[in-house]
């Protein structure tokens, strides 16, 4: 946590992770991807078709095995759940990703957002010096330099029609689907920020009074349900988030059948790096993820004052609300005895208690850090 919470550390980090995150959806996309007529079990052709050739197994399986149940016990039990070294892990291959080079496109992206915004530019570390500043813009052109190269190859594989893209889907029709998956990625991963932004403040700092569509937001997701259909949000959001992931995985993962020349004719080392997908999941990270946060995080009552975001809302709430994921509450249990979770509670004391000792709740800097001890548990350092 000393080194997360030092400088610029937590953005950085938050960067790398988002990549990561698609890299991973786009690798069990790819090692999941069905042999070709395959069938399993004798089941009926429709129902292989819908779970296994357009993805809804694997859908739902990361998304309440590798998302949900992680996330609900990582809000519930924060200091455990970082307290081993798969999590120290985790984050320097994030700080390792950030580092790279390869998001650094995010931070001109972030420099605009905050230019229209007329917003000052906040840092917690001194400002670069010469040679930190040519590195750093080396990494900015060396990023929007694999950016191009990424979406003219994979708009070229679209064009041509060499991707995983299932049969009988025309390549105009991948083209604009490709898109429209994009900015629906993109529209979710700005409401989250957006929806917490406007959630900090009281009901009458909102002004969402102007706008129709800001009030039935802010009314279904503050008013209704004591308040659940925030949280309620966030589960139906990831599913539909997960959903479009492998969806555009699909339409950017490259495939060039045996005996056609290769996408734009390169050499066949590229095209087999091609065929990884990873172009794919640096466009939806740069274009359907982070720049729609940053947009987000800048305006958001923009975010809440359009039609589509209650739409969205809608869709989402709608899909939690038919329990396709609740698997994910069983499995956190599962998963939380298992491990051993304790609640923040227990190690640093209840707000209260830490309130009595002039500990300031919520600021993690002034309480004691916790070191990675194994199997010995907790202690301080």
């Amino acid at each position: 946590m000393s080194i997360t919470n030092k400088g610029d550390n937590l953005d950085r980090y938050l960067l790398g992770r988002q990549l990561m995150v698609l890299i991973l959806v786009f690798l069990i996309n790819f090692c999941g991807d069905p042999i070709k007529d395959a069938t399993l079990w004798g089941l009926p052709q429709w129902f292989t078709d819908i779970f296994f050739y357009i993805g809804f197994a694997m859908i739902l399986f990361t998304c309440m095995v590798g998302q949900l149940n992680t996330q609900v016990n990582a809000s519930l039990y924060m200091i455990d759940y970082v307290n081993n070294y798969v999590a120290l892990l985790t984050f320097w291959v994030a700080m390792g990703i950030e580092c790279s080079g390869i998001l650094h496109i995010c931070y001109v992206v972030k420099a605009i957002v905050i230019a229209i915004a007329a917003r000052a530019f906040k840092s917690n570390e001194e400002a670069r010096s010469c040679c930190g500043s040519i590195f750093f813009w080396f990494r900015v052109l060396f990023s929007f330099s694999l950016l191009t190269f990424s979406f003219v190859v994979t708009f070229a594989a679209l064009i041509e029609g060499k991707t995983e893209m299932w049969e009988g889907v025309p390549n105009f029709a991948a083209i604009f689907i490709f898109f429209v998956m994009l900015i629906i990625v993109g529209l979710l991963e700005g409401m989250q920020i957006a929806f917490f932004a406007v959630a900090k403040l009281h009901e009458s700092e909102r002004g969402v009074n102007s706008n129709k569509f800001a009030k039935l937001t802010c009314d279904v997701l503050y008013n209704k349900r004591d308040g659940l259909n925030l949280p309620g949000f966030m589960i139906g959001r990831q599913l539909c988030v997960v959903s479009c992931y492998f969806f555009i995985a699909h339409f950017t993962t490259q495939k060039v059948e045996e005996g056609d020349s290769n996408v734009l004719n390169l050499p066949d080392a590229v095209q087999a790096f091609l065929n990884t997908g990873l172009c794919g999941a640096l466009l939806t990270t740069v274009f359907g993820s982070v720049s729609w946060q940053l947009v987000a995080d800048a305006f958001p009552f923009a975010f809440l004052s359009t039609p589509l975001t209650y739409i969205m809302l809608r869709i989402c709430l709608l899909l939690e609300a038919t329990g396709i994921c609740n698997g994910a509450w069983v499995l956190a249990s599962i998963h939380k005895n298992l491990a051993g979770f304790q609640d923040d509670d227990i190690h640093i004391g209840t707000a209260e208690e830490r309130a009595a000792q002039r500990r300031k709740d919520g600021a993690g800097r002034d309480n004691d850090l916790f070191a990675l001890t194994g199997a010995d548990g907790l202690k301080s350092v």
